[in-house]
């Protein structure tokens, strides 16, 4: 199978600024989700910045990077200015791995690629995994994702999506016993030729409102297949918060691996 890696780095987050260059175990966060990528059998693996001090750290580790324009909204933007300017062929599958997902295992990125690959009805493929408390089924930074039988995606959310009528009116919220909740995984796969149709369409109502761009895809009646990750997917870095919980998982591995690089 053959399959292209692109991480859309942007410096300049919302809510951590300088997020691809804080430092993990003495190497930024970029190119630990990088080194990941790089294991997952892909033929190339490319950076794709708006910033040049994110492209000289990228540079300097041995990555390859395409300094890419100021105004994208989304990484997806990012990644068809890649597709453009290096002349993918419609059919290429390209996965985007988020820049802040140092943790990312690369049999993930593998996963999601091959399930693009064994449907050719669709045009997009993504990933969930279980939801196990009733905490991160209200927490909006947990998007959720309800699928049909056929595992295409009906909805991503914010909310506690579907609303439990039994065992959410109550004052102690819980699980309902005949339903499994799935939080959505950031991790794409897409035929090259779809992300130049993607960026053509406007943003739409319902993605403005939720702030999540997989939306537009559903908005304009195309499928996007979201299978369940075979494991963990680790912990993603939106907020400090977050960092300082991946710098502690990554300092305890290293010292388990006596000093060894995860």
């Amino acid at each position: 199978m053959s399959f292209i890696v692109i991480i859309p780095a942007r410096f300049e987050s919302t809510r951590l600024s300088g997020k691809p260059l804080k430092m993990i175990e003495g190497k930024p966060m970029i190119e630990w989700t990088w080194r990941q990528a790089q294991k997952a059998g892909a033929k190339s693996v490319i950076i794709a910045t708006e910033s040049t001090q994110v492209q000289q750290a990228c540079e300097a580790f041995g990555a390859e990077v395409c300094l890419t324009a100021l105004h994208h909204q989304s990484g997806t933007e990012r990644i068809a200015e890649v597709v453009e300017r290096l002349g993918l062929q419609d059919d290429e599958i390209i996965v985007n791995v988020q820049g802040d997902e140092p943790m990312l295992p690369p049999e993930l990125i593998q996963q999601v690629a091959e399930g693009l690959e064994q449907h050719p009805q669709v045009n997009m493929a993504t990933l969930c995994e279980p939801i196990e408390d009733v905490e991160t089924v209200f927490d909006p930074h947990a998007v959720k994702v309800i699928r049909n039988h056929e595992n295409h995606a009906l909805n991503f959310t914010r909310a506690p999506m579907p609303w439990s009528r039994d065992t959410f009116t109550s004052t102690s919220k819980t699980l309902p016993e005949n339903w499994h909740y799935k939080r959505h995984i950031g991790l794409y796969a897409y035929r090259a030729g779809f992300v130049k149709r993607y960026v053509a369409w406007p943003e739409c109502e319902l993605e403005q409102v939720e702030r999540l761009e997989q939306l537009r895809v559903l908005w304009h009646g195309e499928a996007i297949l979201v299978l369940d990750a075979v494991m963990d997917a680790g912990i993603g870095v939106d907020t400090a918060e977050d960092l300082e919980k991946v710098r502690r998982v990554f300092a305890q591995k290293i010292a388990n691996s006596e000093g060894k690089a995860w």
